[in-house]
C-alpha cells in the first residue's frame, strides 16, 4: 500500500482522540504542542497532526482500536506500510496513522521505551521520571505530557513553533518545572539559550 502525500493532514483533535482511546487500559498520552495546549486548557495556535505516545507493549492494542486507519512506519524519512498482522521491527519508533477512505493523515503515534511506572525520555533514557509525575491529564480526562518534558523535546530543534510554545509556556511553569528543565538542558544541550531565562 502506498502512503498518502506527507502533507495530507487532518489530524483528530484531542477529543477526538479521546473519544476512540479513553476506554484502553493501556498507557497513551498526548505529547507535542497539543500536550501543551492540553495543559494551558486552550488552543494557544494552530496544529498540522496530533502526536501522542504509547508503550511497545501497547502498539498491537491501540492499533487494534484504531482498525480504521492504516499505520505506516516513519523510518529515516521514508513512510512504510505496516499491516495490522504484520510483525513490526524491534526498533520501531513512530506510526502515523491514515484514514485512506479520507484520503488524509489523523494520528501520529510515538513509540516511548519507559515502563507502566516510569517515563524515559526518547532521546536519553537516563533522564527518567514516575509516570504519575511525567504525565498528567485535564478535566477530559485526556492524558497528556508534563510541559516541561515537552519543552525538552522542542528544545532540541528550535523551530518558531518550538519557540513561541517555549514562550506561552514560561510563565506558568512552576518552580520545580523550571528546575528540572533547566537541569535537563544543561545535561544535554548546555549552550541552550533557554537555560538563562529558567
Amino acid at each position: 500500500m502506498n502512503p498518502l502525500p506527507e502533507d495530507s493532514w487532518n489530524a483528530w483533535s484531542p477529543d477526538e482522540l479521546h473519544a476512540h482511546l479513553g476506554h484502553w487500559r493501556s498507557e497513551w498520552y498526548v505529547v507535542g504542542g497539543w500536550a501543551l495546549d492540553l495543559w494551558h486548557g486552550h488552543q494557544t495556535r494552530a496544529h498540522e497532526d496530533i502526536e501522542f505516545a504509547v508503550l511497545p507493549a501497547g502498539i498491537d492494542g491501540c492499533r487494534k482500536i484504531l482498525s480504521q486507519l492504516d499505520f505506516f512506519e516513519v523510518s529515516d524519512g521514508k513512510l512504510t506500510y505496516r499491516a495490522s498482522n504484520a510483525a513490526l521491527p524491534v526498533d520501531l519508533w513512530q506510526l502515523w496513522g491514515a484514514d485512506m477512505t479520507a484520503g488524509f493523515w489523523r494520528v501520529d503515534m510515538m513509540i516511548e521505551r519507559g515502563t507502566p511506572e516510569v517515563w524515559a525520555y526518547k532521546r536519553d533514557h537516563s533522564i527518567r521520571m514516575p509516570r504519575a509525575a511525567a504525565v498528567r491529564s485535564n478535566k477530559l480526562g485526556t492524558p497528556y505530557l508534563a510541559p516541561a518534558n515537552v519543552l525538552l523535546f522542542k528544545a532540541k530543534h528550535r523551530r518558531e513553533k518550538d519557540e513561541r510554545d517555549f514562550e506561552a509556556a514560561l510563565p506558568k511553569l512552576s518552580s520545580q518545572e523550571k528546575l528540572d528543565l533547566r537541569l535537563w538542558l544543561e545535561a544535554l544541550h548546555p549552550k541552550h539559550e533557554w537555560i538563562a531565562r529558567l
